[in-house]
């Protein structure tokens, strides 16, 4: 993978001994369905304030979770002196902007993948950071799964066994579907009210055509979490650990596969929309001396639990069917959790945005060799 730029200086790491007051940016379907909910419950923490541009919905969303106060916009809200902290979701490019707002405040900041559109956009957001000193960390849910988890230390024991042999090969399918498969999303908040998005093209990358642009933010908005996962997994936490091989994709830009080699072991991520009614992806691992199937539930299933199937070689061979942890919660309480127990005690995220930075560059990277093909 091509080398980026890289923001060094880090923040500095002072824990907030008391529950933390936040704020939250955004009442729409994604805050309403995960991130409210878990916030105005969460004992470690006391969700004070709502940043919304359509007063009508702002109004209803207050009431429904409890929240004292309601913003106009992110930054009357980050001009407030009692908030500590603030989750965003907001729209694939416009998010990255309101968190470096936010960080450049001094807030530390929660924010829906993807971290950014474009290396330049991920680039301005941690230097944001560090102007406020403050903290960012990305919510990749699946590092927050039991399930992940589990397979992530089986790969690591079983790397450290000499009887499974070499790591061959991983398999990440992801032929989508209904996303929000098993939700009752009838009682969403509603209004007819509407706002201006952001200006997405000034922050796509500068070599980005525009008949490629829509291909490329549906590709890094959906497999930006295949990405993430596949270096969760095999420990890459650097841009040296990975290089994108071969690009196969459709026209459209995202349908196909595309070959890495993260830390040495090849991974192919297969990709696609489709009309499933439900969700259709998995993680397939092959070793020399056996291999792990992972299935995770549907995202908004409570708890989402992965179904993983393990066979193994040898004189006793057979296939056996582990079980994580059984969570009360789900990976977006789990991640939200984490966000908190974080500030708390000063430690590190376990997906900040300075590694978010090296999923962006992957990107731009994947598309760059897709354009190139596309010229052949």
């Amino acid at each position: 993978m091509e080398k980026q730029a890289r923001t060094t200086n880090k923040p500095e790491i002072t824990p907030i001994n008391r529950p933390i007051r936040i704020g939250y940016v955004g009442g729409g379907f994604l805050a309403q369905n995960a991130h409210l909910g878990n916030f105005s419950s969460l004992p470690q923490c006391n969700l004070v304030a709502l940043a919304e541009r359509r007063p009508n919905l702002a109004a209803q969303v207050v009431r429904r979770f409890g929240i004292d106060k309601i913003y106009p916009d992110h930054l009357s809200l980050a001009n407030d002196p009692l908030i500590d902290a603030v989750a965003v979701s907001a729209d694939y490019a416009g998010q990255g902007e309101i968190a470096a707002d936010l960080l450049r405040a001094g807030k530390h900041v929660f924010m829906e993948k993807p971290m950014a559109v474009s290396v330049r956009q991920a680039e301005r957001i941690l230097a944001a950071a560090n102007e406020g000193n403050s903290r960012l960390m990305v919510g990749y849910m699946k590092r927050y799964d039991t399930g992940n988890r589990l397979v992530r230390e089986m790969i690591r024991e079983w790397q450290r066994d000499d009887g499974k042999g070499e790591l061959l090969y991983i398999r990440c399918h992801g032929f989508c579907g209904n996303w929000i498969a098993g939700l009752d999303a009838s009682g969403l908040i509603r209004t007819e009210e509407s706002v201006e998005p952001f200006a997405v093209e000034e922050l796509l990358p500068d070599w980005l055509p525009k008949k490629f642009r829509r291909g490329y933010i549906s590709y890094l908005q959906q497999y930006t979490h295949q990405v993430n996962l596949l270096r969760f997994l095999l420990d890459a936490h650097s841009a040296d650990d990975i290089l994108v091989t071969n690009v196969d994709l459709s026209a459209d830009g995202y349908t196909g596969l595309v070959t890495l080699r993260i830390k040495g072991v090849r991974c192919v991520i297969e990709s696609a929309s489709t009309k499933f009614h439900g969700w259709d992806e998995n993680l397939h691992l092959f070793f020399e001396g056996g291999w792990i199937r992972s299935t995770p539930g549907l995202l908004f299933s409570r708890p989402s639990t992965n179904e993983i199937e393990v066979y193994e070689g040898g004189e006793n061979a057979g296939i056996r069917y582990p079980e994580a942890p059984v969570n009360q919660s789900w990976h977006y309480r789990a991640e939200a959790e984490h966000f908190l127990k974080c500030l708390q005690t000063g430690t590190e995220f376990d997906s900040p945005g300075s590694d978010a930075l090296i999923d962006v560059g992957i990107f731009e990277n994947i598309y760059q060799k897709f354009m190139h093909s596309s010229k052949e």
